[in-house]
């Protein structure tokens, strides 16, 4: 497949630069995967879209503040953006920089934060930061919520509050899982009123989702690495789902990918564990049903995993009605219900 074959037009305008007033008031674009039909509705509307017996799987992780600006000492301003944490005073990072900082090089960061580079792989830099806080606790002193590059405002207190899921837990993200963040606290206890299930994972969203793909055969595209962790206890509500007829339905591609990435044998498998998993159409999902997510950019990752799970044809279609009737693009944006197209299920499910 080609890059361009997941390309569309997207007015600017349309880009969300800030939340909706109010967590579940967005619209949410329902799409049935068998025959393309389309239904707009309000994302509150999921109360009724969604039935007793059904789990939904979140993902937990909390976005840090990982972005600090800050110069070399030598004067040259920089910024960095914490992609990982490795350990209590380490980590990896994007760096931007007029000149690419060496190993040995020593980065004043935020107000008084040391780092030095001790290394270099690829696009990343390794840190080590001095001093007795841990590298969670000066990123939440110092730093800054890390808003997407389309998103044009300075990130203020409301950001750090709305770039926040309501049942964040692990931090380690350094971008939110964004069809999480329609969900408010009374939406939750509604459908667990109603018999729908919740369980949780966590999927550290890493800076790399916002990379653009710079292959024109993608065939020849390395996904990023993303940690992820699922427990035993979801694991279980996995399985009962399923044995009672049950669906499944993920909130965002990144729920959805660690799901799959631990039911790559099969059944899936309680754990930890890294994942590069590239997902286009063409792909037989494993296990889940239906998938809670945003609008995507073009060309991106994120486009071609929602176009193996709706059918290609269908969410091209979509798209299109979404930019004629106006719908709100990308991270503060509005939210789609896909139900899986039939042939891009396993043959078992």
């Amino acid at each position: 497949m080609q890059l361009d074959d997941f390309d569309y037009v997207l007015p600017p305008e349309l880009i969300a630069q800030t939340p909706a007033a109010a967590r579940s008031a967005s619209r949410l674009l329902h799409l049935d995967g068998a025959t393309g039909a389309l239904c707009d509705r309000q994302f509150a509307d999921i109360r009724e879209l969604l039935q007793s017996g059904d789990l939904l799987v979140v993902n937990d992780t909390r976005v840090i503040k990982a972005r600090l600006a800050g110069r070399k000492a030598s004067g040259g301003r920089i910024e960095v953006l914490v992609e990982r944490v490795l350990g209590d005073h380490e980590a990896c990072a994007q760096i931007r920089a007029s000149h690419a900082p060496r190993a040995g090089s020593v980065l004043l960061l935020g107000d008084g934060v040391e780092a030095v580079v001790t290394g270099r792989d690829d696009d990343l830099y390794t840190l080590r930061f001095a001093g007795e806080a841990n590298v969670y606790e000066l990123l939440e002193r110092h730093g800054a919520v890390p808003l997407p590059p389309y998103i044009t405002h300075a990130p203020d207190a409301g950001d750090e509050t709305r770039y926040q899921t309501v049942y964040a837990k692990t931090p380690g993200a350094v971008a939110a899982p964004t069809a999480g963040l329609h969900f408010d606290a009374a939406l939750l206890n509604d459908l667990r009123m109603r018999g729908i299930n919740v369980a949780s994972l966590t999927l550290h969203v890493g800076a790399g989702t916002f990379q653009p793909v710079r292959v024109s055969n993608l065939a020849e595209h390395r996904m990023h690495g993303e940690c992820y962790s699922l427990s035993q206890e979801t694991v279980d509500a996995l399985r009962a789902t399923r044995a009672a007829g049950g669906r499944v339905v993920a909130v965002g591609t990144t729920t959805l990918r660690a799901l799959e990435a631990a039911s790559a044998a099969g059944d899936p498998v309680a754990g930890a564990a890294e994942t590069r998993l590239f997902i286009l159409p063409g792909y037989r999902f494993r296990i889940v049903d239906r998938l809670i997510t945003n609008f995507h950019l073009p060309k991106s990752t994120l486009l071609m995993l929602v176009s193996a799970f709706g059918g290609m044809e269908h969410i091209r279609q979509a798209y299109r009605h979404a930019v004629a009737q106006r719908y709100r693009f990308f991270s503060y944006g509005d939210a789609m219900l896909i139900d899986r197209a039939p042939e891009s299920g396993t043959l078992t499910s």
